[in-house]
């Protein structure tokens, strides 16, 4: 006796669809799965095995032999209990078989229930591209597979409702399309902030252009509370970068039935303590890090200095290539970072650095010893440096309100539109992620422009992606003033945004 249904499995953010093939026979009592299983897969042997009998079915004694096919694909996750089990059902002839087009996902717990996994948004997504028509999954994961737009799905919340659902004495009702409600910005404001225009107005540049910004000052300057509000000026997420960050939420886990899409760009602030692993991504079955955790959102690293150097040099090529590429012996897995880069660091280890009070304790030695920490690649990927100065207690001491988050967001949102105009990609395309052909066509100089260029590369003695980077920032700030082209005085806010003495 043999019986095929199917399932999903997951590679990255990338699913593809898998055959479970359930073959009983005549023999000693057996229990083999096949196909490249790894443990979680393996131990479904005695889930399967006791769900089945607490859901009051005979569970056949005979030889049983599962492959998973294709059988050269690695098999990782829980959420093939299900199809196991209604496989071998479908088998020995006590279930009926589901339609070729059903696909199905689920954990199974021994006494029957059917509990929530994770990657069902992208499985989901992936059994659409298959031409799958119909997904049966955990009732908790209903909501989430409905973001895939296509395929009709059946949550289920025990074994024997679904049992009855296929052999059709109860009708297994379809999950309703879920529809997001408008998305509640309860964000840190900058009206909070008290001073620091120029942190301000650089912070909005970085905002519309999605630049990376390195803010350095003393403790108390408020580098942290300006970097957590950033958020509250980005403009918010079209429905494909909302899908894209939910597949990776998705294969994290981190989804929930009430919130089943990532509708704020996110914000990660990872401790300084963060391994190269837990930065990056990796593991046995490579997962996300929080490079990827923060795509099309903020990456907040504070007290720069104090992470390990390589784990910092690990986001070399993810700032440039938008992604980051996981390697093991079994193979490589590939997820989008997309991010914009924001830290803060204080000038020195005490903090208090070329401060007027002379408070400063550090040799010059000592300053350099801190600040070497930062590898030059790394700031040479950082678009603006900002230096944060203390706050005065005249600034402190006004309770006029400053301007509020709403109203920046505003000028952001039209710079972003003029971005998407000038792209047309439709794919939130930005300044920063000009590449070498973009930048020809949309920063040219003219004469006075380029004269006011040529002698900042010069003085300060720019790289050649330095260079690349000013003309991007410069091209965030005309857009930001409304003009179609970049002027010198453009140019020389750019510049003044590269000159910090690092």
């Amino acid at each position: 006796m043999i019986c095929s249904v199917y399932s999903m499995t997951v590679s990255g953010i990338q699913g593809s669809s898998v055959a479970v093939e359930c073959y009983i026979t005549n023999g000693l009592p057996a229990f083999d799965i096949v196909g490249l299983p790894d443990a979680a897969v393996k131990e479904a042997r005695e889930r399967v095995r006791a769900a089945a009998k607490t859901s009051g079915m005979h569970f056949p004694t005979g030889r049983i032999t599962v492959n998973l096919a294709p059988a050269n694909l690695k098999k990782s996750g829980t959420h093939f209990d299900l199809p196991i089990l209604i496989g071998i059902l479908s088998a020995c002839g006590a279930v009926r078989r589901p339609l070729s087009s059903t696909v199905l996902l689920g954990e199974l717990g021994l006494d029957g229930t059917i509990r929530p996994v994770s990657g069902v948004l992208p499985m989901a997504i992936a059994a659409k591209k298959a031409g799958f028509q119909t997904i049966i999954v955990p009732a908790e994961n209903a909501a989430e597979a409905t973001l895939a737009r296509g395929p009709a799905i059946i949550p289920v919340k025990r074994v024997s409702e679904l049992i009855a659902g296929l052999n059709g004495e109860v009708k297994l009702a379809e999950e309703p399309i879920w529809v997001p409600e408008s998305a509640d910005r309860n964000l840190l404001d900058f009206k909070d902030v008290l001073g620091q225009e120029n942190v301000k107005r650089a912070m909005e540049v970085a905002a519309a252009g999605s630049h990376n910004i390195l803010l350095i000052g003393p403790p108390g300057s408020g580098k942290s509370m300006l970097s957590k509000r950033l958020p509250s000026i980005l403009p918010d997420m079209t429905w494909e970068e909302s899908l894209e960050v939910s597949q990776i939420y998705s294969v994290m886990g981190l989804l929930t039935k009430n919130s089943p899409l990532v509708m704020q760009r996110p914000f990660r602030s990872p401790h300084h303590t963060v391994s190269n692993a837990g930065l990056a991504g990796g593991g046995t079955n490579p997962k996300p890090g929080e490079i990827s955790l923060a795509h099309k959102g903020v990456l907040f690293l504070d007290e720069l200095p104090e992470f390990h150097k390589d784990t910092l040099d690990l986001m070399r090529q993810p700032l440039e290539d938008g992604k980051v590429t996981i390697s093991r012996v079994s193979g490589s897995i590939t997820y989008p970072s997309e991010f914009m880069l924001v830290c803060a660091m204080n000038p020195c280890k005490c903090g208090w650095y070329a401060d007027p009070s002379g408070r400063c304790t550090c040799s010059q030695a000592a300053v350099e010893h801190y600040r070497s920490r930062i590898s030059g690649p790394l700031l040479d990927r950082i678009d603006i440096i900002m230096e944060v100065p203390a706050v005065h207690f005249e600034e402190l001491r006004d309770r006029r309100e400053a301007e509020p988050s709403a109203q920046i967001k505003e000028r952001v949102d039209a710079a972003r539109h003029r971005q998407n105009l000038r792209f047309r990609t439709g794919t939130g395309m930005c300044n920063a992620r000009m590449g070498p052909d973009e930048l020809r066509k949309f920063c040219q100089l003219d004469d006075d422009s380029a004269e006011l260029m040529k002698r900042a590369f010069d003085v300060f003695g720019l790289t050649a992606r330095s260079y690349d980077r000013i003309l991007k920032v410069a091209r965030t700030i005309a857009d930001l003033d409304g003009s179609d082209k970049i002027c010198a005085e453009h140019i020389a806010e750019a510049i003044q945004y590269r000159t910090v003495n690092m």
